[in-house]
């Protein structure tokens, strides 16, 4: 009678032990939720750039040479033509002077050659010979003058000394630039745009900058001017940001800029983890319904849901990877939006 009664209680045991771990485990699976609301969103081409004048020119020299006078300060204005600096010029002199001495050589034996020739003492191809390289030795000397222009460094616009690079003494070649003369305004944004994007933006497009040196403050700008050809080694297309006369970005500044292709004020925003495979779970009751949708803009929080969804619908953030169409679920009683 005892062995019957263990024997009873044993299998009530198993099957209140079996009847939890069914309940347990078929039981709806929790899931945090949140509310899908409205606010702005914006889509934007991504650039990165310097800033630098509208009107400016690199300055450098065009023979190599060692600097022998710096005659502009950095901040100085200065007129085109000024002297910006002098290039020791002894060898191109020496070279003058030699052939001066040859062309007045020549040009004596020709005098000489032609007074012979009147006497007919000497045949005319003669004279004609000794013309013929008197004239060359001229043109050489007038060549040889021109050079020694190249040893001069001069403004070849007016504007003010917005960096000067080099120091006496210092040997300088073809490639160094040696000042940037140019306006201190007005300023624009010299920058690159990959090329998968380039069709996307026009002159005219509003464009946010954000640079270090103003953190957490967006800057203003224009997309001014796209160069008709772009880099096919580094895939991308230049681009140019005109800036507002009273911007705080100063010359050389390199900046990040974001141009504005599309701005919606009252964009449907839903949580971007809610989002799997192209679709939501919107919950109904303790039951959700799978819904795609078409997304629009997406950043790292929130996406724009531009078709499949509207303001105050609950979807599932983050939802399990077992989660189906009409499944039940449980949401924590103190949930809250997202």
């Amino acid at each position: 009678m005892r062995a019957l009664i263990r024997l009873a209680i044993a299998i009530l045991l198993v099957g209140a032990v079996g009847g939890a771990a069914w309940w347990w485990f078929a039981r709806p699976p929790l899931v945090q939720t949140a509310e899908v609301v409205t606010g702005p969103a914006v889509e934007a081409v991504y650039a990165t750039g310097t800033v630098e004048p509208v009107i400016w020119a690199r300055i450098g020299p065009v023979v190599k040479g060692r600097l022998m006078t710096l005659a502009a300060e950095e901040g100085q204005r200065v007129r085109p033509g000024d002297v910006l600096a002098r290039l020791d010029d002894t060898v191109a002199q020496a070279q003058v002077q030699e052939a001066e001495a040859r062309a007045s050589f020549l040009r004596e034996e020709a005098v000489r050659l032609r007074a012979l020739a009147a006497r007919e003492i000497v045949a005319r191809a003669a004279l004609d010979r000794a013309e013929s390289e008197a004239r060359a030795a001229e043109a050489i000397v007038e060549a040889a003058r021109r050079r020694l222009d190249d040893y001069v460094l001069r403004a070849p616009m007016g504007g003010v000394v917005l960096r000067r690079d080099g120091e006496i003494g210092e040997v300088v070649d073809t490639l160094n630039t040696i000042f940037v003369v140019g306006e201190k305004s007005p300023l624009r944004i010299t920058a690159e745009v990959d090329e998968e994007d380039i069709t996307r933006i026009a002159p005219g497009q509003r464009a946010l900058v954000k640079a270090d040196a103003f953190p957490g403050r967006p800057l203003a700008g224009t997309l001014a001017e796209i160069t008709p050809k772009g880099d096919p080694r580094l895939k991308v297309y230049r681009v140019r940001i005109a800036l507002p006369a009273d911007t705080p970005l100063l010359v050389g500044m390199t900046v990040e800029a974001n141009i504005i292709i599309r701005e919606e004020a009252r964009a449907v925003l839903a949580p971007a983890a809610s989002v799997r495979d192209g679709a939501v779970f919107v919950l109904d009751g303790t039951v959700v319904r799978r819904v795609p949708v078409t997304l629009g803009v997406q950043g790292p929080q929130r996406v724009e849901v531009r078709e499949g969804l509207e303001a105050g619908m609950r979807v599932v953030v983050d939802p399990p990877a077992a989660l189906a169409d009409g499944a039940r679920v449980r949401v924590p009683t103190n949930a809250v939006a997202r």
